[in-house]
C-alpha cells in the first residue's frame, strides 16, 4: 500500500561554531538523553584533538572523513520465488550520509574506559586516514555487494 504523503525530509540547523548542518547531525547522533551541550562538548572537542593531531582544520578533517566512510552501494535483501537474495543496489545521497555518520559515531560508542571525545576524535583520524573500524565497515558492505553482483538483475528499477 502506498504511502499518504511525501515525508519531508528534516535538515537540522547549522551549529554555531561551524556553521556547518554536518557538525550539527553529528551532535545530534552523539546525542544522548537529551544533554545536547555534553554532546556538542564531546563533538567539538573531538573536532579540535583532531585537528590537532592532523595539523589541518578540523571542519576538512571531519568532512574528509565522512566522505571516507561514505558507502556508495550496498545490499538489500530481496525476495524471489521464495528465495532472499541480497542484491546490490546504489545507496540513495541522504542514506549515504546517515550511514557514514552513525558508523562514525557508532564505533567510539562502543568502546569503553576512553573519555567519547577521544574516542570519536581517534575514529575521526582513523576514518581521515582511510582505517578504522567504520571505514572497515565501508569496505564490507562494498566487498558484500560485489560477491552478490550476479544478482543485480534483481534489483527493482
Amino acid at each position: 500500500m502506498p504511502r499518504r504523503r511525501k515525508v519531508t525530509v528534516r535538515t537540522p540547523l547549522p551549529d554555531t561554531k561551524y556553521t556547518s548542518v554536518l557538525v550539527s547531525k553529528i551532535i545530534n547522533k552523539v546525542l544522548a538523553h537529551g544533554k545536547k551541550s555534553t554532546a556538542t562538548t564531546i563533538v567539538y572537542k573531538a573536532m579540535e584533538i583532531a585537528g590537532k593531531k592532523l595539523e589541518k582544520e578540523p571542519i576538512k578533517v571531519l568532512e574528509q572523513a565522512v566522505k571516507n566512510v561514505t558507502p556508495l552501494i550496498e545490499v538489500r535483501s530481496r525476495r524471489v520465488g521464495g528465495a532472499n537474495y541480497q542484491v546490490p543496489t546504489e545507496v540513495k545521497p541522504h542514506r549515504r550520509q546517515s550511514l557514514a555518520i552513525r558508523w562514525l559515531v557508532g564505533y567510539p560508542q562502543d568502546r569503553k574506559g576512553i573519555d567519547m571525545a577521544d574516542a570519536l576524535a581517534n575514529e575521526i583520524i582513523d576514518a581521515y586516514n582511510k582505517t578504522g573500524a567504520s571505514f572497515k565497515k565501508k569496505e564490507e558492505v562494498h566487498r558484500m555487494a560485489e560477491a552478490n553482483r550476479a544478482f543485480a538483475h534483481f534489483a527493482k528499477y
